[in-house]
């Protein structure tokens, strides 16, 4: 991807407000390897990104996109920058077959109307902000979509508390700094100014985590799509392509809301938790299955029996209902998302693989299960010693889980 030309910041001084400060740019790519060869061959990677893991798909969808448009000139057409066509992305996110019967795997479970309205988002001069209650796959979604429309999901800001403006504006090579003063190699361009540059996509993860003011550092790239650097009498000017994906929750303590001028630059897409109890069983036994290959956990027979107590007890707590509709249950101050469900049934599986006899039964998930639930050691453990009195103890072929359950309460 064509990068921005480099300008000397003292002729953006005296010439032109808009020239982009050089180095910003050159700086970055000279100390970043690229993402896909910086951590050796992927095989090898504890986590892979998603433009590594999924490159034979992303590469398959390109050519797909691409022999369509030749066939069908604005049929499906490509925003400036993006690797694919808005229909691929969403293919590439929901799974699909193409044409020549390439199998393209689904990233994300849930409503296809909702993607559509994400992807269609970035191709226009709007931010995209991700929203819901932990672990429903906001930061899943927002690495794949910058992997698929960029190719490259690895520029990305993490919000804290302790998140500092320069992470989302540039910093300064303090040592060339004090050696020859503001200039453009001591200039340290942040993930956002980098984005602007390539034409690609940036992430903020956490966004509503960081400080309100460093929050609305944002409020000038996303409605001027520039970032000015007034040290240097110059800006950095976003090229086509460019947009940024957030992601928040109002859910978890320590948040910060959002000023309405910041709100006001973004689409909001919320995300939910799954509808059906069929689709969260799909998305725990998937991802469950590629951790477990990428942990290299040795091979644990039949697991969908547990994985499907450990959705149903998740899914129970959440509504305060049970599954037959007869019994009222007090919920737990977690959320107990379906990634806390994908973390119970992993920890399980390395139980049972360890230290059992390959099987997963229900003493490899009740602890993880009681840890789940029991955040608040007093109010949290009544509801979940109800909850195994009232609903648990009555189902026979749950005794197992029962009589673990009630083993791992502390």
């Amino acid at each position: 991807m064509t990068e921005a030309s480099a300008t000397e910041a003292s002729a953006a001084a005296s010439s032109n407000a808009s020239t982009r400060p050089s180095g910003a740019a050159s700086s970055n790519d000279s100390t970043r390897p690229s993402a896909a060869t910086d951590a050796g061959p992927t095989a090898e990677l504890l986590r892979p990104h998603a433009e590594q893991q999924y490159a034979a798909e992303l590469a398959a969808l390109a050519q797909a996109d691409g022999l369509a448009a030749l066939a069908q000139a604005d049929d499906r057409p490509r925003p400036a920058n993006w690797h694919l066509s808005p229909w691929a992305v969403v293919t590439y996110l929901l799974g699909g077959e193409l044409g020549d019967g390439t199998a393209i795997t689904p990233k994300y479970v849930g409503s296809r109307r909702l993607m559509e309205i994400a992807v269609a988002t970035l191709a226009t001069d709007r931010a995209l902000l991700l929203l819901g209650v932990p672990g429903t796959a906001k930061s899943w979604v927002s690495e794949h979509l910058a992997a698929a429309i960029s190719g490259d999901s690895t520029l990305v800001v993490q919000g804290t508390a302790g998140t500092a403006e320069e992470a989302v504006k540039y910093g300064w090579n303090y040592a060339a700094l004090l050696a020859h003063g503001p200039s453009r190699d001591a200039l340290v361009p942040s993930p956002v100014v980098v984005a602007m540059q390539r034409g690609s996509l940036v992430r903020v993860e956490e966004l509503t985590r960081m400080p309100s003011d460093v929050q609305d550092a944002l409020i000038t790239v996303l409605s001027e799509k520039s970032m000015p650097i007034p040290e240097l009498g110059a800006e950095v000017q976003a090229h086509a392509g460019f947009n940024l994906i957030a992601t928040a929750n109002d859910r978890d303590r320590g948040v910060n809301d959002l000023s309405s001028a910041l709100r006001r630059r973004f689409n909001t897409v919320v995300l939910p938790l799954p509808d059906s109890f069929e689709d969260e069983v799909a998305i725990v036994t998937r991802r469950v299955g590629d951790l477990g290959a990428a942990l290299e956990l040795p091979g644990v027979a039949d697991a969908a029996a547990e994985i499907r107590r450990v959705v149903t007890i998740f899914r129970e707590l959440r509504a305060g209902l049970s599954v037959d509709g007869r019994t009222s249950i007090k919920s737990p101050s977690g959320t107990l998302s379906t990634a806390e469900a994908i973390s119970v049934v992993t920890h399980g599986l390395a139980l049972a693989a360890h230290f059992g006899d390959g099987v997963l039964r229900a003493p490899d998930v009740a602890g993880g299960i009681v840890g789940a639930v029991v955040k608040d050691p007093v109010a949290d453990r009544v509801v979940w010693s109800e909850y195994l009195e009232t609903v648990v103890r009555d189902r026979r072929e749950w005794t197992d889980f029962y009589r673990a359950a009630r083993e791992a309460v502390p």
